[in-house]
């Protein structure tokens, strides 16, 4: 009988509050049950040695949405918007990418998850998508998260449009960082309306590794694409 995989899902840190607190929007964790994996949560305050231990044990990892990149990690100075920095949440998920990386282990990052992959990897990110580059699309929606925004298109033939079952298909959108130039291995696959890039893969189809920029997990109640998305990272995590 197969077990059910153990995906290690990443957590946010609180900045500047007291007291320090790690958190994690719980729409990750029913997406990931739903799929039939079982969360265990990484937060930013594991030592290196903790996070080792439990990596050993993990059959996939989620690199969840959040706070901004520091831009230190990619050779840029902050630009007046940003918001909620955490150092020791950019170490901890540089690290879980690397390690998932060297072991092949399944990787599903998303919105944030996406930018810590790329810059993980060598790439940069637009700071702040509003005003670098410039578009007319609403990448912060006002509407609910659980209600779809902008058209993605994915590339025909990748491992996204394989997994989603489809090419054209409905995101949601609340971020401001977005990628600028990629990050070493990384393959752009999707795309919202004004070109900027929403979805990643690696070159090596030998390794499961995606990275969307919209969240997925608040659309798994209405979008059919959203559930292969996780049922997928499931899928690879028995695998």
């Amino acid at each position: 009988m197969l077990r059910d995989p153990l995906v290690g899902v990443t957590t946010s840190i609180t900045v500047n509050q007291t007291p320090e607190r790690a958190y994690v929007n719980s729409a990750y964790l029913h997406a990931v049950q739903q799929a039939g994996g079982v969360p265990v949560l990484l937060p930013p305050q594991l030592s290196k040695a903790s996070l080792e231990r439990l990596a050993r044990g993990l059959d996939a990892v989620l690199l969840t949405g959040g706070g901004d990149v520091d831009p230190a990690s990619f050779g840029e100075a902050p630009h007046a918007t940003l918001y909620d920095v955490a150092p020791s949440r950019d170490a901890l998920e540089t690290q879980v990418t690397v390690i998932a990386l060297e072991r092949r282990t399944p990787l599903l990052a998303i919105c944030r998850g996406i930018q810590v992959l790329n810059v993980a990897l060598g790439g940069s990110l637009h700071q702040d998508v509003a005003t670098d580059p410039g578009t007319e699309i609403q990448h912060s929606q006002t509407e609910a998260r659980d209600q779809a925004t902008h058209k993605v298109t994915v590339a025909a033939g990748s491992r996204l449009s394989r997994v989603l079952g489809g090419e054209d298909i409905e995101g949601n959108s609340f971020h401001h960082q977005v990628i600028k130039s990629l990050g070493r291995g990384l393959v752009p696959v999707a795309w919202a309306p004004d070109q900027l890039i929403e979805g990643v893969e690696l070159d090596d189809d030998s390794r499961w590794v995606l990275g969307v920029q919209w969240h997925p997990e608040h659309l798994v109640g209405n979008s059919e694409p959203a559930r292969r998305l996780f049922s997928a990272l499931v899928t690879a995590a028995r695998a």
